[in-house]
């Protein structure tokens, strides 16, 4: 008697775990065949978001503005993340900056390290990032991104004091970001021309 409810015990987890199986699998789908490597890289996501250099005033549709903001999320944790090392010069993030703007990160941390001070920077995660605006201007699209996000930044002297922010406190930022991309180039790389406060 015992073994005919053990019986019907393990049929009914068994029922359960495959109703949970078929939910999150239709949830979640599935992978069907070679799906390809993941893409790292910004300026490889954005391809599909470029438009086509002999029609300039092509619409940046909706799905083009979403595959824009996968990769400027990754540009942006990107290049914040570079701006946290303490080597002193951009490196990973060169190539999704103009050359004013990696002139000017490059003199900040210039600055920081003739004052002795290093950072500590922890990027938790991009909270939002929203299109303001797109607009092309003599063949270069041009987008403004909005986002918000979340560090744990400190900056510490050479005797570890901390200078300011929190190692433990998450600290909410805003950034207002413009990218560019010259649509008669064969270049499908896009680059933060200008940040805004």
């Amino acid at each position: 008697m015992n073994y005919s409810f053990e019986y019907i015990d393990i049929i009914l987890l068994a029922m359960i775990a495959g109703f949970i199986f078929l939910r999150l699998r239709g949830i979640l789908g599935k992978r069907t065949g070679f799906e390809g490597k993941p893409v790292p890289q910004f300026e490889k996501i954005l391809k599909n978001s470029r438009p086509n250099k002999e029609d300039s005033n092509q619409v940046f549709d909706e799905t083009a503005q979403k595959d824009f903001l996968k990769g400027a999320k990754i540009a942006y944790e990107t290049i914040i993340t570079d701006f946290s090392d303490n080597d002193n010069k951009l490196t990973t993030s060169k190539p999704l900056l103009s050359k004013k703007i990696y002139d000017q990160f490059n003199e900040a941390l210039s600055e920081r390290s003739k004052r002795g001070h290093f950072a500590e920077i922890t990027f938790i995660g991009v909270n939002s990032a929203d299109i303001k605006e797109h607009k092309n201007i003599n063949k270069a699209l041009q987008v403004t991104v909005d986002f918000v996000a979340e560090v744990i930044t400190c900056i510490r002297d050479k005797d570890k004091k901390i200078v300011s922010g929190s190692p433990d406190k998450i600290k909410k930022i805003y950034d207002t970001w413009v990218f560019s991309r010259d649509t008669r180039s064969n270049n499908p790389n896009w680059q933060l021309i200008e940040t805004l406060t």
